[in-house]
């Protein structure tokens, strides 16, 4: 978002990331092909520089391919019933690999534990956490639950004047949230998110 101010909000969870810009965007003269391809690379490049950063102990392996698309949304309500599922999905692989990896470091074997949670419901999983490995999932943190949220908001900074001296000034700066996005409380107490 730091080379894209154009962009309002970024969704993502994985490997799968959403960046939405307002309506009234001019940025690259509004041609899909070209924002698709800068934000894409630059995602790509970004993950690649600050791997080290998040897994220091974990070598990258391979090289990192991101495919993208952009997608033109004709108002609100669609822009946000996407995103909500997109969130949704969030929480049903989040769920999923809870169990699944409990199931594996209790000593089942992957085909077993596919096996085992095939055609279960969300009640299911979260049964099988609990009573088999002691895990509550809404204990599991929040940003594997409900995945990450880049936003600016408006804060106040420390800055240094040309004086020498410092003072405070407000700055957008950016917010990774971890929320639901699909009520409406995140989107009332963000108004500047759906601004044209």
């Amino acid at each position: 978002m730091l080379a894209f101010p154009d962009v309002r909000l970024a969704f993502g969870e994985s490997d799968e990331y959403s960046f939405v810009l307002p309506p009234s965007t001019k940025l690259y003269g509004r041609r899909a092909s070209k924002l698709v391809s800068l934000v894409v690379s630059c995602f790509t490049a970004t993950y690649v520089r600050r791997w080290a950063e998040f897994l220091p102990e974990t070598p990258l392996l391979s090289t990192p391919m991101f495919d993208g698309r952009a997608v033109c949304y004709p108002n609100l309500a669609v822009l946000r019933d996407y995103l909500s599922w997109r969130q949704v999905d969030t929480h049903i692989n989040n769920l999923y690999n809870a169990c699944f990896w409990a199931l594996v470091k209790g000593g089942m074997d992957q085909a077993a534990a596919h096996e085992r949670l095939k055609g279960t419901l969300s009640s299911h999983k979260n049964e099988l956490l609990f009573s088999e490995y002691g895990i509550n999932y809404n204990e599991i943190p929040a940003r594997f639950r409900k995945g990450s949220t880049l936003i600016r908001q408006r804060a106040e900074v420390r800055v240094k004047k040309p004086d020498g001296s410092w003072g405070v000034r407000e700055k957008w700066v950016l917010q990774v949230l971890h929320v639901d996005i699909i009520g409406n409380q995140f989107w009332e107490e963000h108004p500047h998110l759906v601004e044209p």
